[in-house]
């Protein structure tokens, strides 16, 4: 098993050699969108590499860049394996990644949240409490033995 620090440099080396390769060389697949590699993780051995991510579009343009880069995948690592030069290519496996569709799920929330807070704050401004203005108890004053 290798240190992490080694398995660090050669994920951030990867996502650098496939999205200049799917830039600068250009996959001829017409089915890839708009594709951005957000993260790419190495197992300790270094035998795999699985690369995350994400697709400007709509859900068929996800699945049409996510079958462009299942058959790429062979392209791809074979050009990895020339400009790494380690012993053994690790292989490829494309994620795609939800953390940009988790994000505005939150924000959606958080938003729907934010709403509510002010509905209930536009309530309370105009409320008026239940029972009498002042619920607390206080000593009964006896007005009888102040004259003693």
């Amino acid at each position: 098993m290798t240190d992490k620090a080694r398995a660090r440099r050669l994920a951030d080396r990867i996502r650098e050699i496939v999205a200049a390769h799917l830039v600068e060389r250009g996959i001829k697949d017409p089915r890839l969108g708009f594709l951005t590699i957000t993260d790419v993780r190495v197992t300790g051995d270094l035998r795999e590499a699985t690369l995350f991510y994400t697709v400007y579009g709509d859900d068929s343009a996800r699945q049409d860049s996510a079958m462009a880069l299942e058959s790429a995948k062979g392209v791809l690592r074979s050009e990895v394996g020339k400009q790494i030069g380690i012993r053994h290519t690790p292989s490829l496996a494309f994620v795609a990644d939800v953390v940009p569709d988790t994000a505005r799920q939150l924000d959606d929330l958080l938003e729907r949240a934010r709403a509510a807070d002010e509905e209930v704050a536009q309530l309370a401004e105009h409320a008026v409490p239940a029972g009498e203005a002042d619920p607390y108890k206080h000593p009964r004053i006896d007005d009888e033995g102040e004259d003693e």
